[in-house]
């Protein structure tokens, strides 16, 4: 007799116990209304039947993805932007009552206010400033959550696509902005070079022997590359003294 009640009892108990982990917390209705204490765990708790309800809420931190939003810029571009969210719930009476369904809720406020902030920026700026965006999409959702139970940790924007025809006008932009820095980088090297041989040109009529090096120094750099022609200057100053005496229908004045 005692045995049978004993297992009768055991068994109303495990029917109407509820075992709640650590990182969850119940929120108990009693005949509709919240129970007073606010949400219980972690532990085990028991229910009346037909009475009671409960419903557990997870605590630990939960990511989504934002689907790619087509957003039109403060400049007209459209792009296509998807990011990431990180929230966890931090009230879970608020999370049960207040909102039928959080998790759906704190979706689409995230993929609206994405658009929403991106459509105040420009071009530039989304491709730059992926961090204040970032920071400012996080603190718009945390906001408006906030009477959720919600809290909004981190928001992180994956990737940005652009149009390929915008994708060629930059490609074409930036590979004309690094051919007229090098255009400026070698005008600017020319300067310095006609500085250094003028400089150089002083210091050769000064001392004529160093004409001399400097053509000794050009024959050694010829023959280092394995060249068989060798340009050989000639002198004129040497063949004016015949030149002088063909006659005057030479020209005084030769090239040299």
């Amino acid at each position: 007799m005692y045995p049978v009640i004993v297992i009768r009892v055991r068994l109303a108990l495990s029917r109407y116990k509820c075992v709640v982990q650590e990182f969850e917390r119940a929120v108990i209705f009693r005949l509709g209304r919240v129970r007073k204490g606010g949400a219980r765990g972690p532990g085990l708790f028991f229910v009346l039947p037909c009475v009671d309800t409960y419903r557990k809420v997870d605590l630990r931190t939960v990511s989504f993805d934002v689907p790619p939003q087509e957003v039109l810029t403060r400049d007209s571009v459209t792009v296509a932007v998807d990011a990431v969210v990180y929230y966890r719930i931090k009230e879970p009476l608020n999370a049960v009552v207040r909102v039928a369904d959080y998790s759906a809720s704190t979706r689409l406020l995230a993929a609206t206010t994405l658009r929403n902030v991106l459509g105040m920026r420009d071009l530039a700026q989304l491709l730059s400033d992926r961090e204040a965006i970032s920071h400012m999409m996080q603190a718009n959702l945390d906001e408006a959550t906030d009477p959720w139970g919600v809290e909004v940790e981190r928001v992180e924007i994956k990737d940005v696509r652009l149009p390929v025809q915008l994708q060629r006008a930059m490609a074409a932009e930036a590979e004309a902005d690094r051919e007229a820095r090098a255009k400026i980088i070698a005008a600017e090297g020319e300067i310095k070079a006609s500085k250094a041989l003028k400089e150089a040109s002083l210091v050769m009529i000064d001392n004529p022997m160093a004409l001399q090096l400097r053509y000794l120094q050009s024959l050694n750099t010829i023959s280092a590359e394995k060249n068989s022609t060798i340009i050989f200057p000639f002198p004129m100053d040497f063949l004016r003294t015949f030149l002088g005496g063909a006659g005057p229908s030479m020209s005084p004045s030769l090239p040299i």
